[in-house]
């Protein structure tokens, strides 16, 4: 059940990309499937490599997803604003 919640918590982050340019490498669909990867592995992490049961699951769970879709998409961003200057692509608005 909490391999659940961090993934909806990985998608609830993704949805503030909006906010951001779209610098991230591969677009905003590499950003969603980033997101939702990496509040799944970072919530695999901090659970020792278990997934907690549908009891363990409480409010905790999901705030452990927010810090791994956040460092997911920031690398992708960093990453993705790398590559654009590697090629000399200006995205300025």
């Amino acid at each position: 059940m909490s391999m659940l919640v961090w993934v909806m918590m990985g998608i609830a982050v993704w949805h503030f990309t909006v906010f951001v340019p779209d610098r991230f490498y591969g677009g905003i669909v590499l950003a969603f499937v980033a997101a939702v990867v990496g509040s799944a592995v970072f919530g695999l992490i901090v659970s020792g490599f278990t997934v907690p049961g549908q009891n363990d699951t409480d409010l905790v769970q999901a705030l452990i997803a927010i810090p791994g879709a956040v460092i997911a998409l920031a690398a992708l961003y960093f990453y993705g604003s790398r590559m654009d200057a590697a090629a000399g692509i200006d995205r300025s608005i």
